[in-house]
C-alpha cells in the first residue's frame, strides 16, 4: 500500500476530488445562466405601438436592487419608429411586462419569459409646470400605446395595471 494510506481512504479522498469538481462544474453553469433584476443600463423591448422599439433602464422606481415584473421604471428610448408618438431620446416611464429573472407565483410555480419587455405609461416632458407654478406631476397608470403585443402575467392585476391586461393579446 505505501505511505501509510488505507484503501478507504484513498477513495474518500477520490470521490472528494470527484464532487468538488462536478459542484465546480455546476455552479459555474448555473452563474452563467443566472437572471437578474431590470437595472440600470438593461436593454428592454417596448411591446406597445407607441412608437418605441428599444428603452434603456435609466432607473427602477422600486427599490435599489431593481424592478421586477409589474414594476414602474424610468428609461430613455434608444431605438424608435419614425411616424410613433414617442422619439428617440425621450425619457420615458414604463412598466416592466416581461422579465427574464424568475418570479414565484401564489400556487408554488415560477414564472419566467425569454425576454425583458416594456409597456410605455407616461413620456417626462420638461419644464411643465401647473398654473400654479408648482411641477405637473407625471400620471403613469394610462399607457401611451393602445395595444399590447405578447404575452402579460396575470400578476399585473395585483399591482393596479388593469388598462394594460385590456389591452393585451394573451394574458398568462
Amino acid at each position: 500500500m505505501g505511505a501509510g494510506r488505507s484503501l478507504l481512504g484513498g477513495l474518500s479522498n477520490a470521490f472528494s476530488g470527484l464532487i468538488s469538481s462536478s459542484n465546480g462544474l455546476m455552479n459555474g453553469s448555473i452563474l452563467s445562466q443566472q437572471r437578474t433584476f431590470v437595472q440600470m443600463g438593461t436593454i428592454l423591448k417596448a411591446v406597445d405601438n407607441s412608437g418605441a422599439k428599444e428603452v434603456m433602464c435609466i432607473q427602477s422606481l422600486r427599490g435599489k436592487k431593481g424592478a421586477r415584473l409589474g414594476d414602474v421604471i424610468v428609461g430613455s428610448v434608444k431605438e424608435a419608429a419614425p411616424n410613433g408618438k414617442v422619439k428617440k431620446g425621450k425619457v420615458v416611464y414604463g412598466v416592466v411586462v416581461r422579465a427574464a429573472m424568475q418570479k414565484g407565483r401564489v400556487d408554488g410555480s415560477q414564472v419566467r419569459f425569454d425576454d425583458n419587455a416594456v409597456v410605455i405609461v407616461g413620456v417626462k416632458e420638461k419644464n411643465k409646470k401647473n398654473s400654479d407654478g408648482s411641477k405637473k406631476k407625471v400620471e403613469y397608470n394610462q399607457p401611451t400605446g393602445t395595444r399590447v403585443f405578447g404575452p402579460v402575467p396575470h400578476e399585473m392585476r395585483l399591482r393596479k395595471q388593469l388598462k394594460i391586461l385590456t389591452l393585451a393579446q394573451h394574458i398568462v
